[in-house]
């Protein structure tokens, strides 16, 4: 016999919990399944490890650089990863905790330990028991992506998962992919003290920004003693007395890279592909991504899908947002559109890249009249009181309208200057409330207005 309920949440990431929160709050009677760990990708191999990891990588980078802020530091800089491990993995486990004590004692919610999988567009199998619910959400997030190179299933090989799980430093780490995840492991590794070589298919690094920013990272890692290797065309591996043989057909370079560790960072898929959904009727794409419409609902009615598994934002914020619109529209009388969102996220290197709305590329692809402003982060008064004057500040605005299309700020504190722009953008205004706005000083924000004041067509 089937537990009957209101609503059914497969998986616990950032969308699920809350939305559980609300429903609950709203009369009704909830069930939540989870077959692994509670929090999702964020708390458990995302974001909260991560950028922990990357936290105390910046602590070592800054005490080697003591002696250029009069700190004298009398011994090596040493690092202790079991210490660095056991601080980030204590950052997950209360996070992970929170997020599970939070539904078990949710009044009207039952959790259910186990793999979820569909058995019909209103009914749920979990194990021994079957749930049903008029309306079903999919919240399933997803895994990192084992690319079919040549041999990669003949060595040992590491994803996000797996280099959080590291005691140890890597005597040389070659990151295969050089996009968001991989850069952040490379430079916190390189900082860590590994050798560390970048090696990605594409001419560049992080092909979705623009050249100019492109580059600029590059430099950045550079600086700091990493090997990029871009243009590989053909990939491989093999095992190696070292290590790993990774094989690059780059125009420059020597053909192999010998690597102790390797680290696949290549993109991600969804976890759609063992849930039944064939059963529901409900469909995905050729990657796997369920297909949702401007709301978040699939085509069968009653299921919905949010965070990264519906292929509309692969950031915990973005997952979060779906949260937002479904209920907006399920409890709230609204009518909130995905298509409404204006993209924003950043690259957590060092310095950030915080980004906003459109690339230049993207911009002049609509043949606006464009007006763009750049400013050298070496001209920054908070970046040289740092001592960080790496990257540049770039605002993008409509000629015609006075609408911000987009903005990037690659330097100290980029990651938190965006959100004077994103908020702006999400406010609809000129961009000339922000050009007279009275920043604090010395920030990086400050020098926003500025930017704005001295742009020059395009």
């Amino acid at each position: 016999m089937a537990h009957q309920f209101d609503a059914i949440i497969i998986g616990t990431g950032q969308a699920g919990p809350p939305l559980a929160g609300r429903l609950t709050a709203a009369g009704q009677k909830v069930a939540v399944i989870e077959r692994h760990l509670f929090g999702g990708t964020c708390v458990n191999t995302g974001c909260k490890p991560t950028k922990t990891m990357v936290a105390s990588a910046y602590a070592a980078h800054l005490a080697r650089r003591g002696s250029e802020y009069g700190v004298m530091i009398d011994a090596p800089v040493r690092i202790d990863m079991v210490r660095v491990r056991a601080r980030a993995d204590k950052v997950t486990m209360d996070s992970r905790s929170g997020v599970e004590v939070w539904l078990r004692k949710m009044t009207n919610c039952t959790v259910f330990d186990g793999h979820a999988r569909f058995e019909s567009a209103t009914t749920v199998r979990v194990g021994d028991e079957l749930l049903t619910a008029p309306k079903i959400f999919v919240n399933v997030g997803g895994r990192p992506v084992v690319p079919d190179f040549p041999g990669v299933n003949d060595v040992p090989y590491l994803t996000n998962s797996g280099m959080l799980k590291l005691d140890r430093v890597p005597k040389h780490l070659v990151v295969v992919g050089g996009s968001y995840i991989g850069l952040e492991f490379a430079q916190m590794y390189r900082r860590f003290g590994a050798e560390v070589t970048v090696v990605e298919k594409g001419p560049r690094l992080v092909s979705r920004e623009d050249s100019d920013i492109s580059e600029m990272i590059r430099e950045i890692l550079e600086a700091e003693g990493i090997h990029v290797r871009t243009s590989a065309e053909c990939i491989t591996f093999k095992p190696h007395p070292d290590g790993v043989a990774v094989g690059v057909d780059c125009s420059e370079g020597e053909p192999e890279v010998i690597g102790s560790d390797v680290l696949l960072a290549v993109g991600r898929q969804p976890n759609t592909d063992d849930l039944g959904l064939d059963k529901a009727g409900v469909e995905v794409d050729e990657r796997g991504y369920i297909k949702v419409d401007d709301g978040l609902a699939t085509g069968v009615p009653g299921i919905y899908a949010m965070g990264d598994c519906n292929g509309r934002g692969a950031f915990t914020h973005t997952a979060y947002n779906d949260f937002e619109i479904i209920v907006a529209n399920l409890l709230d009388g609204q009518r909130r559109k995905v298509s409404d969102r204006i993209p924003g996220y950043a690259l957590f290197i060092d310095p950030p890249l915080g980004r906003v709305g459109m690339t230049v590329t993207q911009a002049k692809a609509t043949g606006k009249r464009l007006l763009i402003g750049e400013r050298l982060m070496k001209h920054v008064g908070r970046a040289v009181e740092k001592g960080e004057t790496f990257g540049k500040m770039q605002v993008i605005v409509d000629a015609q309208s006075k609408k911000i299309l987009g903005a990037a700020i690659l330097g100290t504190s980029g990651d938190e200057a965006i959100h004077g722009i994103l908020d702006i953008m999400n406010a609809g205004a000129d961009y000339t409330e922000l050009q007279w706005a009275v920043p604090v000083h010395p920030t990086v924000s400050e020098l926003i207005p500025t930017l704005l004041g001295s742009m020059k067509s395009a």
